[in-house]
């Protein structure tokens, strides 16, 4: 009886520049009124937000799109200001499957360049979602960001 070898895990990663200190980004990124701002792609708001930042700390985020309400969670698992954090991602778009988000962030002269790494998708029609969303995302930081 031969196994085939187990799939390699499906990953993607985006990279973008903002006008903004690390610190900045960071903070963008773990405070709850910040993310209701922007967390959420095109099309849908933040309905709801939760967030335990520490180690350990868990966060739940709704996502509304019209009447329909996704809901986002996951635990924190690595935060080190304001160069990185590391949290586990669950939702329907992951069927439930525990996913992980890396965001490094790296000083580029009076910018920040954002690195989010996101992997474990239990298929490819999950990581393609899951691109457009984040890309989507990454976008509407930029307009919170912006002086």
């Amino acid at each position: 009886m031969s196994t085939s070898p187990p799939h390699p895990p499906l990953r993607l990663t985006l990279s973008k520049r903002y006008n903004a200190s690390r610190h900045e980004v960071f903070a963008a990124w773990t405070d709850p009124a910040s993310l209701r701002q922007w967390l959420c792609p095109a099309g849908g708001q933040v309905a709801f937000v939760a967030a335990d930042v520490r180690v350990g700390g868990s966060f739940r985020l709704d996502m509304q799109f019209g009447t329909v309400i996704y809901t986002h969670t996951g635990v924190y698992r690595e935060i080190r200001p304001p160069e990185k954090l590391v949290f586990t991602w669950l939702s329907e778009a992951t069927q439930q499957q525990e996913t992980v988000v890396t965001v490094e962030l790296f000083a580029r002269g009076e910018q920040t360049e954002l690195v989010l790494t996101h992997e474990r998708f239990p298929n490819a029609e999950s990581a393609r979602n899951h691109d457009q969303g984040w890309q989507s995302v990454l976008s509407r930081l930029e307009q919170v960001l912006a002086p």
